[in-house]
Formats: structure tokens, C-alpha cells, sequence
């Protein structure tokens, strides 16, 4: 959101990834490439374009640039959706198409999930809610570490923007890069935004507790980081997130749509994340991705998608896309349980700016 540096998601940086079957499909050829040329797309699985056309606007709406680029694309792609949505007709329209390698070289890429967290903070610390949230300092290179602002560096400097009852949420917050936060004192919701961090190394707590034998590898989910945060005291959870030294800083904004790198509103299930090397701001992708169970399982199906890279993310590289679940706790949790994998074509419009998605994207597409 706005200068999403941590992914928050993304969950891969929580908790890492378990070399699990999660969706992963064996229909293609083995890849040379990152982005690969391919002439015609066979997918049966379901499929839902229903949510393209309102995110396609906002871009149009919202980024000018983007929309000199775009635009025309977009406009072919609903054509299609409305008129067929089937992706062996997709060069009838126009529209040309590059699958990602994969990091198997056989077409699969990995899914993670991020939403909006929202968390309950006050404006003035009380015995309950007493744990700060910061705006950035004036540091660049020494900067302190997580132990040491949790231990009182920053005190005395009028940073503290509220606080909260607890450690885990804000530190959740800061994973995602930005969040929404209701001041229950005055009943005010405000949006904070990515304001820089402490520039230390992340390391995963998520990974700390699998190799701890905490949490098993295939059990671990932000709901069970969250159940190892309820059923272990304030000394054991401070002494888990101080593992992790770093820690990011923000800076509050009225509440407002929940914007990417891009500058563009997010929708949920309408964008990702993506790698911008090879998937510049603003790309249109159609992917098969895959549907959870309830408790996180793999369905066992996955559904045809229109979506748009619409942000970045630290842990976002190569075949790896981090897919908006929205705002709250029912977002984290779905968010959460998601890394799995799909297949996923870069799009393009033939004689139009955007033709040859197979190539890599020059810099005046970033």
C-alpha cells in the first residue's frame, strides 16, 4: 500500500513454504524461460472475470501513465471476457500471451496472499493499551534495532503515533506494509501507510517456530502464529518478534481506499503483487488460481482469473505473486492459509505498446 516494501504477505516472508502438493499442475512443457511464448492456452477450469472491469477503471481512473500504456488492452480483454472468456479465443482478440516458467521450469507459480489488517489502538497509553506504533525517526544507517525500540530507544522523541493492547498486531501490520487502525478512544478509523523501516535484516518468526518444533511446518498459518501468540505469555511473544530485528515505521493518512506501489485502489482478488522486472505496474494476467478449503487445504480446483500487478513486495521475485484478499480479520485468515500454486499468462495487445509479453519489459513500461 502506497510503499509496500514487505508483502506482506506476505505469508512466504512469515512462515515460509513447504515443498508440499499445493495445487501444483504437470500440463506443459518444461520452460526455458521466465516468460514464455506460447500461441494457444487450454484451461478448463472455472472461470470469473467479474471483478477486471472495476479494477481495469481504477487504473484508467486513477493513473494516467498507466492508462496511456493499457488501456487499449484492457478494453480488448473485457471484449473477450464478455464475449467468450474462453483462452483458446484470446488471439482472435488481438491478444497476445507469455506463461511464467515457474520455479519448476513446468509452469507453476507460487501464490501467497496479503490483506489490510485492522487493529485497535488509543491515542494514549493506559495499562491495557501500552505497547507503541511509531512514526519513522530521523535515522538512515543507525538505526535501532527491534529489541532495542522495544526496550525504550524511541521514547522521548513524540513518535508514537497510538498504542496497542498487544505486540502481534502491529507486527502484523507492519508484515503487510500498511494497515487500518480504529482508535476505539474516539471511535476514528485511520489508514496507516509505509513510512520506511529500520533497514535490519527480516527474519521470519513464522521459520523460527517450525525450527523450534512450535508450530509443524504443515500446520503453519498466521492463525497459528496467532494461537502460539495466545497461549504463551508477554515475555515469551516479545522475545519471538525481537528475533526478528527488523521493524517498519508509518505515517497516517485519512481512511482511504488501499492503494499499491502503483498508487492505484486495490480490489480483493482483482490484483497481486507481482515481480516488476518482468511484470511491470499495471500488467493484465490471466491465471489459474487455486481455491482453498476452509481449513487451507488445496479444493483440488483452480479458477481462471483476469488480475493486474498493481504492487510490489521485498519477498515478491520471479514466479512468485502475492494476491490482495481485502480488509480484516476474515481476510487474514484466508490470506493466511495461501501458498499455493497456478499457472499464469502475461498478457498483451498485438500492435500496441504492450505487444510481446514474452520480452522483457522495457524500462519505460516500470
Amino acid at each position: 500500500m502506497i510503499k509496500r516494501f514487505l508483502p506482506l504477505a506476505c505469508v512466504a516472508l512469515l512462515f515460509g513454504c513447504a515443498p508440499t502438493d499445493r495445487g501444483q499442475q504437470y500440463l506443459d512443457k518444461t520452460f526455458p524461460d521466465r516468460l514464455n511464448r506460447v500461441d494457444h492456452i487450454s484451461s478448463n477450469s472455472p472461470r470469473d472475470y467479474a471483478t477486471f472491469a472495476k479494477q481495469s477503471d481504477e487504473v484508467v481512473e486513477t493513473s494516467p501513465s498507466l492508462a496511456n500504456v493499457y488501456q487499449p488492452l484492457y478494453e480488448k480483454l473485457k471484449e473477450w471476457s464478455l464475449e467468450s472468456g474462453d483462452p483458446s479465443e484470446l488471439a482472435k482478440y488481438g491478444i497476445q500471451t507469455a506463461q511464467l516458467g515457474g520455479g519448476d521450469s513446468e509452469g507453476n507459480v507460487l501464490f501467497t496472499g496479503y490483506f489490510s489488517p485492522v487493529i485497535e489502538l488509543r491515542h494514549q497509553a493506559n495499562e491495557t493499551y501500552k505497547y507503541p506504533v511509531y512514526a519513522k525517526p530521523e535515522c538512515d544507517v543507525d538505526c535501532p534495532t527491534r529489541a532495542q525500540i522495544y526496550d525504550g530507544a524511541l521514547n522521548g522523541k513524540n513518535l508514537e503515533l497510538g498504542y496497542s493492547s498487544n505486540l502481534i498486531d502491529p507486527f502484523i501490520m507492519e508484515v503487510q506494509g500498511s494497515g487500518f487502525v480504529h482508535f476505539g478512544d474516539d471511535d476514528t478509523l485511520e489508514y496507516f501507510a509505509y513510512a520506511g523501516k529500520n533497514n535490519k535484516a527480516y527474519i521470519s518468526i513464522g521459520k523460527i517456530l517450525i525450527d523450534e518444533g512450535e508450530v509443524p511446518r504443515e500446520k503453519m498459518s498466521l492463525k497459528a502464529i496467532k494461537e502460539w501468540v495466545d497461549s504463551h505469555n508477554e515475555q515469551q511473544v516479545k522475545e519471538l518478534l525481537e528475533q526478528n530485528p527488523s521493524y517498519v515505521f508509518f505515517q497516517p493518512r485519512a481512511a482511504a481506499p488501499v492503494t499499491g506501489t502503483a498508487g492505484v485502489p486495490l480490489l480483493p482478488m482483482a490484483s497481486v503483487a507481482g515481480d516488476r522486472s518482468i511484470l511491470p505496474m499495471g500488467t493484465p494476467i490471466l491465471a489459474e488460481v487455486p481455491l482453498l478449503n476452509a481449513d487451507g487445504t488445496w479444493s483440488g480446483t483452480h479458477e481462471l482469473r483476469l488480475l493486474i500487478v498493481l504492487d510490489t513486495g521485498g519477498a515478491v521475485k520471479d514466479n512468485h505473486l502475492d494476491l490482495y484478499h481485502g480488509m480484516g480479520p476474515r481476510a487474514g485468515t484466508e490470506a493466511g492459509h495461501y501458498k499455493h500454486f497456478g499457472r499464469v499468462w502475461k498478457l498483451g495487445l498485438k500492435d500496441s505498446t504492450t505487444q510481446s509479453p514474452w520480452a522483457m519489459p522495457p524500462e519505460k513500461l516500470e
